[in-house]
C-alpha cells in the first residue's frame, strides 16, 4: 500500500486533455463517468500498486487500462505512487511516452 499519490505534469495535462474531449464530444455524463472510474482505478492501485502490468522493467513503468481507449501509467517509488501518463491508445504504441 502506497501513502502517497504523486501527478506528475504529463500525467496531469493528459488526463485534463481527456476531460475536455469528454466534455466537448460527449457531455457531462460520460465526463463524469471517465473520472469517477479514474479516481476509482488510482484508488485500487493506491492498495495494490503491483495490480498493472509491467511495462518497462528497467524504468519500472507499469501500465493499468482504464477504458478500452486510456491507459494509465505509474511508477511505484518507496510508499509513492506517481501517476507518469494517460494514454490514447487508438495512438501508434511506438508513440507511448513514459
Amino acid at each position: 500500500m502506497v501513502k502517497t499519490i504523486i501527478w506528475n505534469r504529463r500525467a496531469s495535462n493528459s488526463f485534463n486533455f481527456i476531460i475536455k474531449y469528454l466534455q466537448t464530444e460527449w457531455g457531462d455524463k460520460v465526463t463524469q463517468n471517465f473520472v469517477i472510474r479514474t479516481y476509482q482505478i488510482i484508488e485500487l492501485l493506491a492498495i495494490n500498486p503491483e495490480m498493472g502490468s509491467v511495462e518497462h522493467f528497467e524504468k519500472q513503468i507499469r501500465a493499468f487500462v482504464i477504458t478500452k481507449h486510456n491507459t494509465l501509467f505509474y511508477r511505484i517509488e518507496e510508499e509513492k505512487l506517481v501517476l507518469l501518463n494517460f494514454f490514447d491508445n487508438r495512438q501508434h504504441p511506438q508513440n507511448k511516452s513514459h
